[in-house]
């Protein structure tokens, strides 16, 4: 069997090497031969998939943001295609990334009419939809849809499409996390340390418009808790230089972690970080933290006062259950001030309490442990030949 996955960006990357790992569980259960072939990044190749590009340099979030990547994005997906006419997959998986992947999934409905399509973590439509136009054309390229959010498979079971909720896979993830005793240990943090750890970027235009803030308010924390200790997990290696000229810059007192993300994570009293798929690391590994995210000036004008464009809200912990468990700050509201202020507020031992009570009932929200993939790739199999 061959089974063509596309996804793009570090967060799908993690997601779909996690799903690979599953569907070669169940193959081996079935005796069945198993190749898989991927438009992904270094995680997915680790976990088994032969690569046809790399994916997790090209990602972008907002309008003039994704200029520079259109051209390198239109490459990689007729490099994928011609590969596609001439090896002729058994079942396509999406995964998240919605302008190329609608672009795949409309391709393989038009020129491979009988493969089957799942799309695995939709794109958030259910949240964001500006119009019907997005919703309409994942549905029509799936035959289905693998929900890891409650209201995302109702949003989309309410608009005819074919879904099963699967849960969260970090939740598959989590369940070997360290503790945060265990975490200081491996990292040489003592007990009694105060740890803030700075999550950055993921993307690089994040190094341009979320770093430069975070530095700014982690400066400012570091002259009111002159002990503080500061942790940068690394998530790509091509970001490390970027990121230690701006920690000169700004004289900040942080160590950058190239091999124990995790770890960085966990050990912390305090998490500042951009949004993304990390947000429900954080809250898993039961650290408070404050979401911010910014993007080109341009942008969010154009998306505030021209497409009407909002949110109820941006990180994953606050969309599981639809509630402010922690603080986002979007875009003007991002400043260090701010920033500062939620953070000291965050490090008061009953606001922390108050945010690992929301983590609990957000943790049982996103399904059964330890399972979520393999239940992902059980689904999947069901509609293989």
């Amino acid at each position: 069997m061959r089974i063509f996955i596309s996804t793009g960006e570090v967060s799908g990357d993690l997601q779909g090497a996690l799903l690979i790992n599953s569907l070669k569980r169940q193959a081996q259960n079935l005796g069945q031969a198993l190749e898989i072939v991927a438009l992904g990044g270094s995680l997915m190749a680790q976990a088994g998939a032969k690569l046809l590009d790399d994916t997790t340099k090209i990602g972008s979030v907002g309008i003039l943001e994704s200029l520079p990547y259109i051209l390198p994005t239109l490459q990689i997906q007729n490099c994928a295609k011609q590969y596609l006419r001439q090896n002729k997959p058994d079942l396509v998986i999406l995964i998240d990334y919605m302008g190329p992947n609608l672009a795949i999934g409309s391709f393989i409905r038009s020129h491979l009419t009988n493969v089957p399509i799942v799309y695995y973590i939709a794109p958030q439509v259910w949240v964001w939809s500006l119009s019907d136009r997005n919703t309409n054309q994942i549905i029509k390229n799936s035959d289905l849809i693998l929900a890891i959010f409650p209201e995302e498979a109702r949003f989309f079971r309410e608009k005819g499409a074919k879904v099963t909720w699967v849960g969260h896979p970090l939740l598959d993830k989590m369940t070997n996390a360290p503790t945060r005793s265990a975490a200081r240990a491996s990292l040489g943090i003592a007990p009694e340390e105060t740890v803030i750890t700075l999550v950055p970027a993921s993307r690089r235009q994040e190094l341009k418009y979320v770093l430069p803030v975070m530095l700014a308010a982690a400066k400012t924390l570091q002259s009111k808790l002159p002990e503080v200790k500061f942790l940068i997990p690394l998530s790509l290696e091509a970001f490390r230089e970027s990121i230690e000229k701006a920690i000169q810059n700004y004289n900040i007192k942080a160590t950058l972690i190239a091999d124990k993300n995790i770890e960085a994570i966990a050990a912390a009293d305090l998490a500042i970080t951009k949004s993304g798929t990390v947000n429900l690391e954080i809250a898993l590994l039961e650290v408070p933290q404050v979401v911010i995210y910014r993007v080109n000036p341009i942008t969010a004008w154009i998306a505030k006062n021209l497409l009407k464009f909002s949110i109820p809200f941006m990180s994953p912990p606050n969309l599981a259950l639809m509630k402010a468990i922690v603080p986002e700050l979007l875009q003007e509201q991002a400043t260090a001030e701010n920033i500062v202020q939620e953070a000291l507020n965050l490090l008061n031992p009953a606001k922390r309490s108050q945010v690992l009570t929301d983590y609990q009932q957000m943790r049982q929200a996103l399904g059964e442990e330890g399972r979520v993939c393999d239940r992902a790739a059980q689904e999947i199999f069901t509609l293989l030949p």
